[in-house]
């Protein structure tokens, strides 16, 4: 079939383009994966032309595994105005994230994110609310890893806070900067403060160290928001019943705690302690041999490789990180496999040479989707409704007992 340039198909055009029948494309429409609006005559409906390409294109076949595809038809799909995914990079409404983070600050991403114009959540004066419950669960939880210091005082955070539940657009971003800046405290055992974020990290993390505060900046920049990822999505579907944002963020941190997720990082952090002081070619000889993957390598959307990786290892080189960190390691992998580097890889490396503590790519990565986080749930609580899937189902047939035999 000759591929149409109409803005529109009739649902024997749609159904012909995806080579299905006309009960699978109304499915496709009832899940929200193809957009339809009664015709002119008002006695059929027609359907959205680039829907209709999208979903053709997402269920084509592919040579590589299932579970490193761009998309799958079958996921959901949601409209959103807070970010997309390019070749190019992450665009948050409408910047490029890679230039954002040249200059600019986690706050200023954050402002951005959450479309705030009248008010400045970040101003000195909007420091969290922090009861003596609070601050008796981060004192008890000091030696606890960071993530679950912080969702247990978040836990209670809410009832500190008299705004918690505010419906009002301007005063989500202000409870948005309340989080964020008590997500970084408790995650730095600290108080909060409205210094610059990325100074509090880097004065606690690495105070002796020249580039460290510029280099956690960017990456604060370029980890802030990655669009409907497993996190987002978790966050959108909790918000999606009405919490307040507080409980919105904990669903993102405990998300984000899976090793497919925010634990990507910590697989590439030992993988790098390896390498760092041995011969790096017959290591990926080796594993290339037997088949190994490589954690920090390969993404299921940049297929030419991760470009806030490629800008957050340029800037470690300029500030003098190791070459074979930062170009060798990358280059003859990516040679040896096809696979490009991934922020996860460019994380390890930074906090490989800033000296940062173990596992601190987790936490980076935690503080910086804070901000996304936030958008999301602020987005899905202020235009979306209830997040209800439908489930397909393949158990067995109705009225069949589970222990009766098959016939």
């Amino acid at each position: 079939m000759k591929k149409s340039t109409a803005l529109y198909l009739s649902a024997r055009e749609a159904a012909a383009e995806l080579a299905i029948s006309p009960a699978t494309l109304y499915a496709y429409v009832s899940r929200g994966l193809i957009r339809s609006e009664p015709s002119s005559d008002s006695r059929s409906h027609r359907y959205r032309a680039e829907d209709i390409r999208g979903l053709k294109e997402r269920r084509t076949p592919s040579p590589e595994p299932r579970g490193l595809r761009n998309f799958d038809a079958d996921l959901p799909v949601m409209d959103s105005s807070i970010a997309t995914i390019t070749e190019n990079g992450p665009i948050y409404r409408g910047v490029n994230c890679i230039d954002l983070a040249e200059k600019d600050t986690l706050e200023h991403a954050a402002t951005l994110l959450w479309d705030v114009t009248g008010v400045d959540p970040f101003d000195q004066d909007n420091c969290p609310h922090v009861s003596a419950e609070m601050r008796a669960i981060a004192d008890a939880a000091r030696h606890a890893a960071p993530i679950d210091r912080t969702v247990a005082v978040l836990a209670l955070a809410a009832s500190a806070d008299p705004m918690a539940f505010t419906r009002a657009a301007d005063g989500r971003a202000m409870v948005g900067g309340r989080i964020l800046r008590l997500v970084i405290a408790t995650m730095l055992n600290g108080i909060s403060s409205a210094k610059p974020l990325h100074l509090q990290i880097a004065n606690a993390w690495a105070p002796d160290q020249k580039h460290a505060s510029d280099l956690i900046r960017r990456a604060l920049v370029l980890l802030a928001e990655h669009e409907l990822n497993a996190s987002a999505f978790t966050v959108r579907c909790a918000a999606s019943t009405g919490l307040n944002l507080y409980d919105a963020v904990i669903t993102g941190l405990v998300a984000l705690k899976g090793p497919k997720h925010g634990g990507a990082g910590v697989r590439a952090a030992q993988f790098l302690k390896m390498l760092v002081d041995r011969d790096v070619a017959p290591i990926i000889r080796e594993r290339v041999a037997l088949g190994e993957r490589f954690a920090g390598f390969g993404h299921g959307v940049y297929k030419l490789g991760d470009p806030r990786a490629h800008a957050l290892l340029e800037a470690l080189h300029r500030a003098g990180a190791a070459e074979k960190l930062t170009r060798e390691i990358p280059d003859r992998i990516a040679e040896a496999t096809g696979e490009f580097v991934n922020i996860d890889y460019a994380l390890a490396v930074l906090v490989h040479t800033l000296g940062l503590p173990p596992g601190s790519e987790l936490v980076l990565f935690a503080m910086a989707r804070t901000v996304g986080w936030i958008a999301h749930a602020s987005e899905q609580l202020q235009h979306g409704g209830l997040i209800r899937p439908r489930a397909r189902y393949i158990g067995p047939a109705p009225g069949r007992s589970p222990a009766s035999p098959r016939p």
